[in-house]
């Protein structure tokens, strides 16, 4: 029988826990360069779906949710697991995701046209995959942490539904 791995000291765990939420903050930061001249360029003229919600409720949103998965990271790498590390993994591919829809949306569109759309339809389609590949990664290790992603893939496939109607509709 193998022994359980020592828990992280307490030290350690603040550590890795700003590290995320770092993490999260540049991702965040960056998308927020990508789509800031853009949000109130193309995007206000384009024709959105009419369950749009309003501009001012994406921040937010966006900040509970990056907080969510921060967290939600951070329990499954105290936990220890043998499962960690393709869970973790897991985390960063939908971070990346993340990060490549937002240039892909809002920042090609200017010299794409409405190909960037279906680019960035495709990058949300493949963010939304990952985050149910995350979800059921980090579940068997921390309910808490499967359940603190839960939102966030419920937003991913409502911006996947918003991402759609502007591409075929612009």
């Amino acid at each position: 029988m193998q022994a359980q791995p020592e828990p992280p000291g307490h030290a350690a765990q603040v550590l890795v826990l700003l590290g995320l939420l770092g993490a999260s903050a540049l991702v965040a930061a960056l998308g927020g360069l990508a789509s800031a001249a853009n949000v109130d360029g193309w995007y206000a003229a384009a024709d959105k779906a009419p369950w749009s919600p309003p501009n001012w409720l994406f921040g937010p949103v966006w900040t509970l949710l990056y907080i969510a998965m921060a967290v939600a990271a951070w329990l499954v790498w105290r936990s220890r697991s043998p499962a960690m590390r393709p869970a973790l993994t897991a985390y960063g591919v939908q971070l990346v995701l993340n990060l490549l829809w937002t240039p892909a949306f809002f920042a090609l569109y200017p010299s794409l046209g409405t190909p960037a759309l279906w680019i960035g339809f495709v990058i949300i389609v493949l963010l939304a995959l990952a985050v149910a590949a995350t979800v059921l990664r980090f579940g068997p290790i921390s309910r808490a942490a499967g359940l603190l992603m839960l939102p966030y893939l419920t937003w991913i496939v409502f911006a996947s539904s918003l991402n759609l109607w502007a591409a075929l509709n612009n």
